[in-house]
């Protein structure tokens, strides 16, 4: 110990609280000690000489061990508090531990004290950077709470102030185009270039709510009828540009009941079915899109294929990542497969992409069963 120690004795004999004395500076331990033997004395010490360490013995005349440790704690003192006793009971010795002291020891043995006085003040260390720890763990779990806070009133923004007027818009810009077609449809090239960047912008906003939900809804298992999600997904998609055009053929193997979250599946498929009409080849003689689901007691594997454009061998690295695009025909923000793989990942499941460019790509996945 390089640092001069400042070392409380509650101590009643003089003489023992020499032979404590010379056994620290035995070892080499450079301090400076207080001795006192009353209440009041052991109280006012605790305030004027701030002590690194109390080393107390345990019976004196009118005061003891145990009222010491409860004057530390009333205090709020995290003192090292080491018993230095002549005779001690290994059930009173458990009992001061118990109570708060961070060792005991005899005076007959004293050859202990100084690892003793060490391992009380690298413990009492421990303990301040643990309550360091836990109150800057308290303030971010606060100004966590509070980005919370302010994630739910964006939500709230996009889901009701923001998608609700677009919507209006879209009303609006539709009925100005049906009575420019009763008027000779001079503007139709316009109104179809608003519905487009309208829809772009809306297709972004959910995207955005579909990744905030992910991240923060609870897991909802339930059977899931897996033909009935593609189909609705295939229902909710059949207005994009080319959707006519797609051969889509679905197969669905169960070998018994699938659970997992309805939302978040439809999410997934939404997703991955938007993919394959939005990036289609229109040079090939057809245009298609292969579904297959297999599922068994442990997981589902699901298979979306096509042959559309497929992937460029220079983007698959970067195909996960936020606002990646990987062409200019990209429709999106770039969120898609990126959402895809975060939701996979909150269900515990594996996703690849195996894509050749020019002839198309094949998204595998597999979903754990949370049947049981």
């Amino acid at each position: 110990m390089n640092n001069k120690l400042k070392i409380l004795m509650l101590e009643d004999e003089r003489d023992d609280a020499e032979l404590i004395g010379r056994s620290m500076i035995k070892s080499g331990m450079s301090f400076e000690s207080r001795r006192v033997d009353t209440k009041e004395d052991f109280a006012e010490a605790i305030k004027s000489f701030s002590p690194d360490v109390i080393l107390s013995d345990h019976s004196l005349p009118q005061f003891n061990s145990l009222e010491a440790l409860k004057i530390c704690k009333q205090k709020g003192l995290s003192i090292p508090f080491i018993l230095v006793t002549g005779t001690v009971s290994e059930e009173f010795a458990v009992t001061c531990l118990k109570e708060g002291a961070d060792d005991y020891l005899l005076k007959s043995n004293l050859v202990r004290l100084p690892l003793a006085i060490q391992n009380a003040l690298k413990q009492k260390e421990l303990q301040e950077q643990r309550k360091k720890a836990e109150a800057e763990l308290r303030v971010q779990n606060e100004e966590l709470v509070k980005v919370n806070q302010e994630m739910d009133s964006f939500i709230y923004s996009v889901s009701h102030n923001l998608r609700a007027p677009l919507m209006s818009v879209l009303g609006l810009v539709d009925l100005a185009s049906r009575e420019d077609m009763d008027r000779g449809s001079y503007f139709q090239e316009y109104f179809s270039m608003m519905n487009h960047s309208i829809a772009k912008l809306d297709d972004t906003l959910k995207e955005i709510l579909d990744y905030s939900r992910n991240s923060r809804q609870q897991i909802v298992y339930q059977k899931i009828d897996f033909r009935g999600i593609v189909e609705n997904s295939l229902e909710r998609l059949k207005y994009l540009e080319g959707f006519e055009i797609m051969q889509n053929n679905i197969t669905i193997k169960a070998d018994g009941a699938f659970y997992s979250d309805e939302y978040r599946l439809t999410v997934i498929m939404n997703n991955l079915i938007s993919n394959a009409i939005n990036y289609k080849d229109l040079s090939k003689e057809k245009c298609i899109l292969n579904i297959s689901v297999l599922i068994t007691k442990e997981k589902a594997i699901v298979s979306v294929e096509d042959n559309g454009i497929g992937i460029p061998e220079e983007f698959k690295s970067r195909i996960f990542n936020m606002f990646f695009r990987g062409t200019v025909k990209s429709k999106g923000a770039g969120l898609g497969l990126y959402i895809v793989k975060e939701t996979i990942s909150k269900l515990n499941g594996r996703i690849a992409i195996h894509s050749t460019y020019g002839k198309g790509s094949r998204v595998e996945m597999e979903l754990p069963n949370h049947i049981a």
